[in-house]
């Protein structure tokens, strides 16, 4: 016999319509929370900034890998071409005045270090992959799909208290509140 232990993963809480779900959430944000989400079925305008969320960081990575592949295509083919084999083509020189002729492949290296910057960078901020969700596991949250606008605070936030978390949800709109609960390994 296995006796699986439940961890308290936060509350789930439902709302009647994007607009009720975006003044919780400025609801919400005022009240301190960090670790909370909004879910729902299309894109509400505006509310990142009701949610108080910042620029994302990615961009940044963006950048710094795109200049990594233009860095390194510029190093490999420096050293390739002028330092270890310098190549002569219609007797033009073989120093750093070749530098046209590395356009294409700095052009490809920082598209491709970018792009992969992209990816792995994304995977990485959005904490990817992960198999389950605690929130699959709710009788409701099948819905956030659908018709359904949600938002589920984290008991890991610093703020959570079972009661007055639960009382702030119902205070500002939110019904169907659900306890939720991810199995403990």
């Amino acid at each position: 016999m296995s006796t699986t232990r439940k961890r308290v993963y936060g509350y789930l809480a439902e709302f009647s319509s994007a607009s009720a779900l975006y003044k919780a959430a400025e609801q919400v944000r005022d009240a301190g929370f960090r670790k909370w989400d909004c879910y729902t079925p299309y894109p509400v305008h505006g509310l990142d900034g009701a949610m108080g969320l910042k620029r994302s960081i990615l961009p940044w990575f963006v950048f710094f890998g795109g200049l990594t592949g233009t860095a390194t295509a510029f190093a490999l083919q420096y050293s390739t071409q002028v330092l270890i084999y310098p190549t002569t083509v219609q007797a033009k020189p073989a120093n750093i005045f070749t530098i046209p002729a590395f356009f294409p492949v700095m052009f490809e290296l920082t598209i491709l270090f970018a792009g992969f910057t992209v990816l792995f960078g994304l995977l990485g901020l959005i904490q990817l992959p992960r198999l389950n969700h605690p929130l699959f596991a709710s009788r409701q949250f099948h819905r956030a799909t659908d018709d359904g606008f949600f938002i589920a605070i984290e008991a890991r936030d610093a703020k959570f208290s079972p009661h007055a978390t639960r009382d702030l949800l119902a205070e500002i709109g939110g019904e169907n509140i659900e306890l939720v609960e991810e199995e403990d390994l």
